[in-house]
């Protein structure tokens, strides 16, 4: 796939078929999240590919997380909290999730790089994913249960999950995206 159509076809997938995803196109997909860059090349981030029963366990935590999503309500509205509390419950059936967790800073400075890295190498895995013909989602209100997939996943005192990424090939149900922000560029000459 040629990058500017992988950039503009990249979306959040919200429902997977049930075909696995081969070994080698995850570790495609965390090849290029690994090419990020990053501050001072620290390459801070760490990821954890769950599967099979553990995916199962890792499914079962983050459906907790269902109950706190009342205080997105004002974010969500009334209309979109069922369709979060559903989605949040299984995860759209991804096969495969991938959480990405970045070693624990108290200093503001060292910190911020460290989410700005992880980030840019959660966008690679994203478009990587698009270019591979999987689909994916990037999910953070595992916020409220991140002790307990912390656990799960082996993460020590000194890692904090930032992102869960659903990964999988996409259903034959049509995505929705939402419209694209109108350009809120300043040039300054």
């Amino acid at each position: 796939m040629e990058f500017w159509e992988t950039v503009t076809s990249r979306q959040s997938i919200r429902d997977f078929d049930d075909r696995p995803v081969e070994r080698a196109v995850i570790e495609r997909v965390l090849e290029a999240a690994k090419l990020a860059p990053s501050s001072t090349n620290e390459q801070p981030w760490h990821f954890v590919v769950v599967q099979g029963e553990s995916r199962i366990r890792l499914g079962e935590i983050v459906a907790q997380s269902t109950v706190h999503l009342s205080e997105y309500m004002d974010v969500l509205g009334p209309e979109r909290n069922e369709a979060a509390v559903t989605w949040y419950s299984s995860l759209g059936n991804a096969p495969v999730v991938v959480a990405v967790s970045a070693p624990r800073s108290s200093v503001e400075f060292q910190a911020m790089n460290r989410y700005l890295s992880v980030g840019a190498a959660i966008e690679n895995l994203l478009l990587a994913a698009t270019s591979e013909g999987l689909g994916a989602c990037n999910v953070t209100c595992s916020y409220w249960v991140k002790n307990d997939l912390s656990a799960v996943l082996g993460l020590s005192d000194n890692d904090e999950l930032v992102s869960l990424i659903a990964l999988g090939y996409p259903s034959d149900v049509p995505s929705v995206n939402p419209p694209v922000k109108p350009d809120d560029t300043v040039w300054l000459d």
